[in-house]
């Protein structure tokens, strides 16, 4: 009970610092430029660290450690290897040209730089484009909350929807009072407890399982456990062969990039285009050593399991707790070790507060600046704009709750659809638009479409069929609409760009 209090103390220091960052960057944002984009003032490397701490998610702590443990190498390492390429391509490709684009047009949302792009007057593109933000960012953001809640409910046995709502006030405040900057800033922090998260159960774990040796022999007694060739069934403790398709499938996670609107936004918002290489090399670096040393949490967890240091975990839901067990299990031997555990327990915490506040103020500009001011032809002033802004964080934050309220909904399955719905719907038009001027709005406006359906289409149709048609989504969906975008502009009149 003593441990508990003490990790519990640790949560709720952390949560307050959320909350004073919120207040402290509540000055300074009287226009929606400051709310939005921090005044394009973003430095280097908060850049770097707030892109990837919004786009790791619990995925990092929760999700790859649990893929290792489960099934070994092959799954886990091909996804790491595809969201890094993704990683650095993006800030390699895009990052400085979408800088130079977006404030040469005056646009400090995605939905307004594709209008502005293809001269849309009718903003037709902007409608779309907030409709698809809000379609797959609300479950998104929800997930988060939920991931929050279960997280309380599991180590302290406190009310799942008590502890999700409590979690979602706290994230909506900070988001509503300090907007990008404070966003920003908590993101930076977050970051830096998910790395010292890490490292911390790295050592910890080595340690409790035996020693590296003991974690390498328990990971090559396993068949196919140790191959990316080959992937590990646990329930039947025989490898089967890792398919060309079925790597090529995992790798696709890293196409998601291209489309993310709350990491295409920190783009937008860096101060000086000459850093950008600062913030590609900082990003890449910091994503490739903390998925990797995340892979091998899972590895070393499995070693723990197998020599009576935590239970063993059956199934995926409870083997993405490995980090969580790892944790408790530090707790127990005594209050600095406890003091430890709560720091860790809360960068899992900010691994889903990271990106369920980017993805809160990324639902509520489309709303409140692309949907009521764009298409609904009400213009309103900077004052009032940052007004309805925090209004509809607050909304978004009441209908995430509601969405959110069962505690038996999956997390994972709605990040993982969520991703490949903006990676096909937007990657490809962001591509486009900004390396073939021949790439108009009809062509844009199909590929999106065509990119945000087929997401539904293959998930829930045509990968049903099984074989090779049982791959992740984002892959055939981004190859559609990349396509579909092509040949409708190429069919069509282009406009003068």
């Amino acid at each position: 009970m003593g441990t508990q209090i003490v990790i519990g103390i640790v949560i709720v220091l952390y949560l307050a610092m959320m909350i004073l960052i919120g207040v402290v960057f509540s000055k300074g944002n009287d226009d929606a430029g400051d709310f939005y984009l921090g005044g394009r003032r973003l430095g280097p490397f908060v850049a770097a660290m707030s892109a990837e701490a919004s786009d790791m998610s619990s995925w990092l702590l929760l999700g790859i450690p649990g893929l290792a443990y489960l099934s070994g190498m092959a799954d886990a390492t091909w996804t790491i290897i595809g969201l890094a390429i993704g990683t650095y391509l993006n800030w390699l490709f895009v990052a400085k040209r979408l800088r130079k684009s977006t404030e040469k047009l005056g646009a400090i949302t995605i939905p307004e730089y594709f209008a502005a792009r293809y001269k849309d007057e009718k903003k037709i593109i902007t409608l779309i484009s907030a409709v698809i933000i809000v379609i797959f960012f609300i479950p998104y953001v929800a997930s988060g909350f939920a991931a929050c809640g279960k997280l309380f409910n599991t180590l302290f046995g406190v009310d799942y929807l008590f502890a999700m709502i409590v979690s979602a006030i706290i994230i909506a405040l900070y988001c509503s009072l300090g907007g990008f900057k404070a966003v920003c800033m908590t993101d930076l922090v977050q970051s830096i407890a998910m790395t010292l998260s890490l490292i911390i159960v790295i050592f910890f774990g080595i340690t409790q399982a035996g020693g590296w040796d003991a974690v390498v022999e328990n990971a090559k007694s396993l068949p196919g456990y140790f191959s990316i060739t080959q992937i590990h069934d646990p329930v039947s403790k025989s490898a089967s062969p890792y398919g060309v398709l079925t790597a090529c499938s995992m790798l696709a996670w890293g196409l998601g990039y291209f489309g993310m609107p709350h990491i295409l936004v920190r783009f937008m918002a860096i101060e000086n285009e000459d850093k950008i290489k600062i913030s590609r090399r900082v990003a890449s670096v910091w994503v490739v050593i903390a998925m990797f040393v995340a892979l091998l949490i899972g590895v070393i967890g499995l070693a723990m399991s197998s020599n009576g240091a935590i239970p063993v975990l059956e199934g995926s839901g409870n083997a993405e707790r490995v980090i969580i067990y790892i944790t408790n299990l530090m707790s127990t031997y005594g209050i600095l070790p406890a003091i430890v555990a709560g720091i860790i327990l809360s960068g899992i915490l900010a691994a889903t507060m990271s990106t369920a506040d980017s993805q809160l103020l990324a639902s509520a500009s489309a709303i409140s600046s692309d949907l009521i001011q764009a298409f609904g032809k009400k213009k309103l002033d900077d004052e009032n704009q940052v007004k309805v802004a925090k209004v509809t964080v607050i909304i978004i934050s009441i209908v995430a709750i509601f969405i959110a309220r069962d505690p038996n909904s999956s997390v994972f399955q709605i990040v993982s659809f969520a991703w490949a719905g903006f990676g096909a719907a937007f990657g490809p038009v962001v591509l486009l638009s900004l390396f073939w001027k021949r790439s108009n709005l009809y062509g844009a406006l199909a590929g999106m479409i065509s990119g945000g359906a087929f997401v539904f289409i293959w998930k829930y149709g045509i990968a049903k069929l099984g074989g090779g048609f049982a791959i992740y989504e984002l892959l055939p969906a981004f190859l559609i609409a990349l396509i579909v975008n092509v040949v409708v502009s190429l069919a069509t009149k282009t406009s003068d760009t």
